[in-house]
């Protein structure tokens, strides 16, 4: 059997296409007075081709699900969870709670607005992306994002071998406890940068904010620069190369060597924070 089509409808009772298998859905609406949810629950296969989504939690448990010119508005809550092998491509998601629990996800050209975005996701590329989220990406694993702009506070904590490339990220309290991640080529602001985290590199940044990267294992800076940076680098273990001056270091623990041009006081007041510093201008 083919897929079948199904266009310019609009859906409003509950589950309206529960456990569809290979099924086209173009330019239908989801809204209406039967405020109905799960749309989608339970399907196979489906592609959902320009779509207004006014309705709550419309794809659940689906495999095989692809998405394009799809907008998901604010009463759009929880639109995506539990499900498999998704594809996003040139989609707004606004509603809170928009990625939960899923696998194997593929988003393009995307605009999120939404809180508390991607928890527990294993497996997501996320590139020339727009997002402003609380608690972004939250316990996520196997993370690869390209050109994706963020703005929002305490994102990416405890996320696992993750990879970012010419990102620019506006978040505090971001990289809490992760482990295993390269960011590259990235502008990364905000206070309080990567702290307990575990394994994370960052090459050819730029990094911005108050006491960054304190209580690190395995840190790593390589031709990084930082601005209004002080206090860096607090009980940390950490090899770093800085192309620019940082107000101050403070107790970077042993086996640690830092290279950069300046720097405004080293501060060493514990024992153990016997980790190198080298000035080199």
């Amino acid at each position: 059997m083919g897929e079948k089509i199904v266009e310019n409808r609009t859906f409003d009772e509950e589950r309206a296409l529960y456990g569809e298998k290979d099924l086209v859905v173009r330019n239908c609406r989801f809204d209406g007075p039967a405020d109905g949810e799960s749309a989608f629950k339970e399907c196979e296969g489906v592609t959902v081709d320009g779509a207004f989504m006014n309705l709550r939690y419309p794809f659940w448990h689906d495999r095989g699900l692809t998405l394009r010119d799809v907008e998901m508005t604010e009463l759009c809550r929880a639109a995506l969870w539990y499900s498999r092998d998704v594809t996003i491509e040139g989609s707004r998601l606004h509603g809170i709670k928009a990625l939960r629990e899923c696998a194997d996800v593929r988003m393009s050209g995307c605009d999120i607005a939404s809180p508390e975005f991607g928890w527990s996701t294993d497996g997501i590329e996320m590139e020339d992306c727009a997002a402003e989220s609380e608690y972004f990406m939250m316990r996520s694993s196997h993370l690869l994002f390209r050109n994706v702009r963020l703005s929002g506070k305490y994102s990416f904590q405890y996320i696992e071998d993750a990879v970012f490339e010419d990102c620019d990220l506006d978040t505090k309290d971001a990289f809490w406890h992760a482990k295993n991640v390269v960011v590259r080529d990235s502008h990364v602001k905000g206070e309080y940068l990567g702290w307990y985290s575990e394994d994370v590199t960052f090459e050819n940044c730029l990094i911005e904010g108050t006491q960054p990267l304190c209580y690190c294992r395995g840190l790593r800076l390589v031709n990084c620069r930082m601005e209004g940076c002080d206090l860096a680098f607090e009980r940390s273990h950490v090899q770093a190369a800085l192309t620019a001056p940082i107000a101050s270091i403070k107790n970077p623990l042993e086996g640690s060597r830092i290279t950069l041009p300046a720097v405004g006081e080293v501060i060493r007041d514990i024992e153990g924070a016997t980790g190198v510093v080298v000035v080199s201008g």
